[in-house]
């Protein structure tokens, strides 16, 4: 009789603490200077309301001095991010190397401030292709003097897949810095779930092909978080187990905290090629990636038990959470 037991007891574990600061189609157009033709920039098509908004797909505030983390799926795409700026300020926004993947090819722009009537216009305030590292983009200072929330425009043409990274910043530190207000009492992350990328797919395949009597599953899920600090994970925890139905059958426990690196632990070998590809993958290389591990066994069938463990990683800075499940069965 064959066995995969998972681990029944552990500690609880404290977890450091780091502090952090706080699709439209396109088309391919060449931007003559004098003699010289700059690269081809993807700009959002302006949409019939005359807000540059509608004509993105929106992930929400990023603060002034922070960054934001993801990856494209589709070609061509336009994420766009909110930004709070004090008046007369010189702001630096730059998609870095640090975060973003190989051989990716960025727009930026920028528009703005929002009106009255919740919109930011159609005209680009600023925009950059190339001046970046490679083929990223980099605007080193952009005039804002009307205070006010910007939107800030991240496109690529061809970069379905790849991650970038979005780092905001005072050029010079000739502006004040900007609070978010904090999360209301009681707050819920409101979960939307997103396809995980190729190569951790074919991870996980390869990882359900070792053996017929475990699996494993893998989810991603975002959220916004238009407020100061971070999200918790408690909040995320109660967000995976309170939103989705696929967890309710079972009687998980009420879980323990784990660092990222204790995650590998209680992983089968056979998924733990996994461990540093969801890092890696969804991480943004500085925030504290934190775990809550919920474990439960049960008998499938007479004389055979099955033990199912449910971990919720909480990326708090790239504003992502990663479920995976592993079941195993004994025969």
């Amino acid at each position: 009789m064959m066995r995969r037991k998972r681990m029944e007891t552990w500690m609880v574990l404290p977890v450091a603490v780091l502090a952090a600061c706080g699709g439209v189609d396109g088309t391919e157009q060449a931007v003559e200077t004098g003699e010289s033709t700059q690269g081809v920039l993807y700009a959002p098509a302006a949409p019939a309301s005359g807000n540059i908004l509608e004509g993105t797909t929106y992930l929400g505030p990023v603060a002034l001095g922070g960054a934001v983390q993801t990856y494209f799926t589709t070609n061509p795409q336009y994420y766009s991010f909110t930004v709070q700026v004090p008046a007369s300020s010189l702001v630096k926004l730059e998609v870095t190397h640090l975060g973003s993947s190989m051989y990716l090819d960025t727009g930026l722009f920028v528009y703005g401030p929002k009106n009255a009537a919740g919109s930011y216009g159609t005209t680009v305030l600023a925009q950059d292709d190339d001046a970046g590292y490679g083929q990223l983009s980099k605007l080193d200072s952009v005039p804002l003097v009307q205070g006010g929330e910007y939107l800030v425009v991240v496109s690529s043409g061809s970069g379905s897949g790849k991650q970038f990274r979005l780092q905001t910043s005072c050029a010079g530190g000739a502006c004040a810095s900007t609070t978010l207000p904090p999360a209301p009492a009681g707050y819920q992350l409101a979960l939307t779930e997103q396809a995980i990328t190729s190569q951790l797919q074919a991870t996980l395949n390869s990882g359900n092909a070792v053996y017929d009597w475990t699996t494993g599953y893998l989810r991603r899920f975002d959220f916004a978080w238009p407020y100061s600090g971070e999200p918790t994970l408690a909040q995320a925890d109660a967000a995976v187990l309170g939103s989705t139905q696929d967890y309710g059958e079972y009687a998980y426990d009420a879980g323990t905290v784990l660092t990222y690196a204790q995650l590998q632990d209680f992983m089968y070998s056979e998924f733990q090629p996994l461990h540093p590809q969801i890092l890696s993958t969804y991480g943004n290389g500085v925030e504290n990636v934190q775990v809550m591990t919920h474990y439960y066994s049960r008998l499938v069938a007479p004389g055979a038990s099955g033990w199912f463990r449910l971990n919720v990683i909480l990326f708090p800075q790239s504003r992502k959470v990663i479920v995976f499940e592993q079941n195993g069965y004994e025969t």
